[in-house]
Order: C-alpha cells, then structure tokens, then sequence
C-alpha cells in the first residue's frame, strides 16, 4: 500500500498472476488450514462446495444452475473472500492494468513515456466484483464497449483511433470476478459476443479488433426453467464453460431452520416481545417441504429460501400485533398465527391449473394443514392406526371433550395470552396426552403444543375446524352436520 511507482514495486518482489491463479492459490492456503471457504452457506458442504472448489482448483469459468433460491448469487459474492486484499494497478487505467503486464493502449504508452516512474494505485478486493442481470434489453455495448463520439471531439481524434473506445463493463472488470445471472435471458447474439473474451481474449467493437487479454473471472447463473421458457444458453458458450454445477434446497429441516434464522431481517423488539417454539419453526420449514412437493405448486418453477425467510418474519409480526392490540408485553407464537404466513406463500409460488382453480389463499392455506399432518406423527402416535384398535384410542377423551361441548370451542385472533392459556387448559385430556407422550416439552411450547394437537385431530377428520372472521372455532367431526339439523 505504500508502494507508489513502478520502481518500488519491482523492488518489492511483486509478481503478476492472474485472477484464476490468485483464488486457486488462496483456496489452496484455505483448504490447507482448514478454515471454511464459503462462510454462511448451509447445506451444500458435501454437494455444491466440493464441486465449487474443484472449478477453483481448475481454474474454471463457472456456471451455476439452479431453482431460485438456492444462494446461487451468494455463492458467486463470497468468491471475493479467495481474493488478496489489494493487487496494484496502473494509476488512471480504465481496466485495471497490471503494473508488470500492462495491455490497455493508455498503460503501455504510459509506462513507455513514465518508464519506473509510472505512478501505481492501490485495488481492494471488495470493488473486484462485478455484477449484471441479463434482461433483454442488454446489448453488446453494454457488456463489451462502443465508440464515444464525445470523447472523439474532446480529444480531436478520428474513428479510426482505438482511443474513441469507451469499454463496456467487462474490459473494466479486469483482474475481477464478473458476474452474469440468469444468463439463458440474455439475447443470443449478445451470447455470442462472448466466445471471443472467454476463449482468445479478443473484443470487437465497431470494427476495431483489440487483442485485449483480459483477466476475468466468469461465473454465471442460470435457472433450468429458462432453458424452456425465456431462453436458452447457445451451445458454443456452454462449451467454452469449464464447470457447471446443480445447485439445490435445504434437504432437511435443520439446515432450512438454520438459514432461515441466518438471513430473517428480525426487529430485536421482536425477538424480545414474541416466544417462537421449536415446533413453530419446524413446521414453518415444512410448510415450504409440502409446498415443493405440492400438486398444485409448479415444481420447474421451483420455492424459494426467502418463503420461509420473509414467513418467519411475517410469522413474529403476526404474534407481535396481537401482543400490541391486547396489550401483552410478551408472548408466545400460537399455531393460528400462521394464517398470518398466508401472503408471504402466496406470492412465492407459481400455481399450475388446477391451483389456480383452487385458488392460491386456499392452497397456502392446506399446506399448513399439510405439514401439521406431517410433523404430528413425531410427537404423538399415529391416529389412523389407532382407529383400527378395538379398545380406547389415544385421542377419545379428548374428541369426547368436544363432543360435550355445546357451544363450540372458539380461539380469537386476538385472544389476550391469559385466556387463549385459560381456554386451553380446559381441555384437560390435552394434560394427559402431553404428560404421557411429551413429558419434557418446555413450559413456553405446552400451549402451542395443544393447538398444534387440535389441529392435527382436525387434519385426521376428527374433529372439524371452522375459520370466522375473528378466529377459529372447533367442533366434535359430526359438529357442523347437527347444528344444521
């Protein structure tokens, strides 16, 4: 950093290398201390990673294709970390011109007239990083450079001279990592463009011909779905990426509760105010398990992270509102926040047909349903089997409870904790299936815990559940056949 021309580098001992060499040098180091390569990234230590360091090691263009979601950009920003802090560039160089392999016109007529004396700047490895979203208004302009008429007149210069060039962003991402996402929407003559840079280090512009060796790190992304819909990458550029690597979900829960903790943009009054139990974040991350294998849910299209990312986050504002409305300084996640989830599903998902004729409140809605069926079975027996038993099922006393109960059972909304608790606990066949099944469950999650029972028995059809505007209301299987009568 203290080095300012030409000569005091090559004193230091400084030596160019290019970028590919530079991360396959530091992900060497890294990978040799043991220290984690790609920090934040859950679930892909065995799968994506692997396959990522190995591009690295063969010093690769990378693509990768994946469903949205899946860290894809993550991944390709946290390359920035196998880069050396600062490399040394020639002062005023559009492109980043190596001091010791100087390739723009300006950077070599520089030196030549500067010689050792070349005044030399200083590049930190957070601006070598460069991203584009392919849209297809993108042109070659954009991405490779065209003639400026302006600085033509500027510097009373011809078109015939190379210096009326104004380079596009990726001669100015040399010696940089850049970045291409969604690389399918990117029009294929614009495709093209890039044979050249990624292959001979050639770039066209307006019939000049520059033999411009350009140090770049490629790495894009791509969506399988594109290659259908939107787009297609063209095979000659496929060819000329060394790697491509399948990015995927969260294979279990744990690792999607541990994302989605990492990236929930959670207020601290929040996390103070609202108690989350673990089976609330269990079934918020089952909820986006049922809705990757929904009939209903397009599966191309794929569900996102950020759905249980931006419903955790709905999920406390839901429990926080009701906290502030009934004047409660703490309290706890009930199940019936969830319909507070509902629009944070809706707009993630794409509906095939025939979820759009359901409608995609009502899908979000079962999915709910759904994961309380699936995680029920991990805390309690299971009611089908039981049914088929000659003797007292599990569940009897407590659809009993309910079958004397005249008026039906209501939870609010907005019920004040005090009486959702006191509601609850009335049912007292809940005691005694949590004492003998759950005796261990922490005192915050009991309440929750006896919801999460109701509604499960409501998913098994045995017992009926009625949503009205201001909560639920649950009634023994045949409650709704007799107050019809």
């Amino acid at each position: 950093m203290n080095i300012k021309t030409l000569r005091a580098l090559k004193a230091s001992g400084y030596k160019s290398q290019s970028i590919k060499d530079e991360l396959r040098h530091n992900l060497i180091q890294k990978i040799k201390n043991k220290e984690t390569t790609f920090e934040g990234v859950h679930g892909y230590e065995n799968t994506v990673i692997p396959e990522l360091e190995r591009a690295i090691l063969s010093r690769h263009n990378i693509n990768l294709l994946g469903l949205r979601g899946q860290a894809k950009t993550r991944l390709a920003r946290l390359m920035l970390n196998l880069l050396d802090e600062y490399i040394p560039y020639v002062e005023g160089s559009e492109i980043n011109d190596d001091p010791l392999q100087p390739i723009s016109r300006f950077a070599i007529e520089l030196i030549k007239e500067k010689g050792d004396d070349t005044p030399i700047a200083w590049l930190h490895r957070s601006e070598r990083f460069a991203e584009k979203l392919a849209t297809p208004d993108v042109t070659v302009a954009d991405l490779i450079g065209d003639v400026d008429p302006i600085k033509a007149a500027n510097l009373k210069l011809s078109y015939a001279d190379d210096r009326v060039i104004h380079y596009g962003m990726i001669p100015r991402a040399n010696r940089c990592i850049f970045v291409i996402n969604e690389l399918p929407d990117l029009q294929a003559r614009i495709q093209v463009a890039l044979f050249n840079i990624l292959q001979e280090g050639d770039i066209q512009i307006r019939g000049f011909k520059l033999r411009l060796p350009l140090d770049i790190q490629f790495l894009f992304t791509a969506n399988p779905e594109d290659y259908t819909n939107r787009g297609s990458i063209v095979t000659p550029l496929k060819d000329r990426i060394g790697s491509q690597i399948l990015t995927h979900y969260p294979i279990n829960i744990e690792t999607a509760r541990q994302i989605t903790q990492q990236e929930a943009k959670l207020v601290e009054a929040q996390k103070a105010t609202v108690v989350v139990p673990d089976l609330a974040r269990d079934l918020l991350e089952q909820i986006v398990f049922e809705a990757r294998e929904s009939e209903y849910i397009d599966a191309k299209s794929g569900v996102s992270a950020r759905l249980s990312i931006t419903a955790l986050e709905n999920l406390l504002s839901t429990a926080e509102r009701r906290a502030l409305l009934a004047g409660d300084e703490q309290t706890t996640v009930r199940l019936s926040d969830f319909v507070g989830i509902i629009p944070s599903i809706t707009g993630k998902v794409e509906l095939v047909y025939e979820g759009e004729q359901e409608g995609a409140a009502l899908v979000a809605y079962n999915l709910i349903g759904e994961a309380v069926k699936t995680l029920f079975v991990e805390y309690f027996p299971e009611i089908e089997k039981l049914q088929k038993q000659e003797d007292d099922g599990e569940y009897d006393d407590i659809i009993s409870w309910f079958f004397n109960e005249k008026e039906g059972f209501e939870l609010l909304d907005d019920a004040r904790d005090k009486d959702y608790k006191s509601l609850l606990s009335a049912i007292t066949p809940l005691d005694d299936l949590l004492g003998k099944h759950q005796p261990n469950l922490a005192s915050e999650d009991r309440y929750f815990v006896k919801e999460f029972v109701l509604w499960a028995l409501v998913e098994f059809k045995q017992l009926s559940k009625h949503r009205f505007i201001e909560g639920f209301q649950f009634k023994d299987p045949y409650g709704s056949f007799i107050s019809g009568i």
